[in-house]
């Protein structure tokens, strides 16, 4: 064989390969991200938290309130609403909210919080604000995870199917 024969083969064994990684990765980083549940694939939007009636009452007995979780995720830009329906003022981080009325909360900084609250037996609110999931950042994830996956690949599919000059010399087997 000649050199310029070896390139073409070594081209397009490549060209396939670089399109099997593509592959790959693609399918790993969307897999990853439905398994994940990621919640951060979305536009910035107003989430509602509402304190319900009775909420003072039940953390003073040590009791959760109803509806209220430990944990909230965020995307960044969101805006955090929360309608206080007790009869007893509360607090949350920076926000005081009277009886009967709301207060907003931009989260404008990608973050987990841990904000003091009155309407949580344990006094704190875990807040887990992260950047949003884009087109730009799963164009990044695949910028940096293709080029180490295709050179694997490539190496794999030389150990695995050698290109090298062939034995002409040799004598063709016989099957019985």
């Amino acid at each position: 064989m000649r050199p310029t024969d070896y390139m073409a083969l070594y081209g397009k064994r490549f060209l396939l390969v670089l399109l099997l990684s593509t592959l790959a990765v693609v399918l790993i980083s969307e897999l990853g991200i439905i398994i994940q549940n990621e919640s951060a694939a979305r536009a910035p939007e107003t989430v509602e938290l509402v304190i319900p009636a009775g909420t003072a009452a039940k953390v003073d007995a040590g009791e959760e309130a109803p509806g209220i979780p430990d944990e909230l995720s965020f995307v960044l830009g969101d805006t955090l609403l929360v309608r206080n329906q007790d009869e007893v003022d509360h607090t949350l981080g920076p926000l005081y909210i009277p009886a009967g009325t709301s207060a907003m909360l931009t989260l404008e900084e990608p973050e987990n919080f841990a904000l003091t609250c009155s309407f949580k037996p344990s006094r704190y609110l875990g807040l887990d604000v992260k950047p949003p999931t884009t087109w730009e950042t799963r164009l990044t994830a695949l910028a940096f995870g293709l080029p180490p996956t295709a050179a694997l690949f490539f190496v794999y599919s030389l150990v695995v199917y050698p290109i090298g000059p062939k034995d002409e010399t040799a004598a063709p087997t016989k099957t019985p």
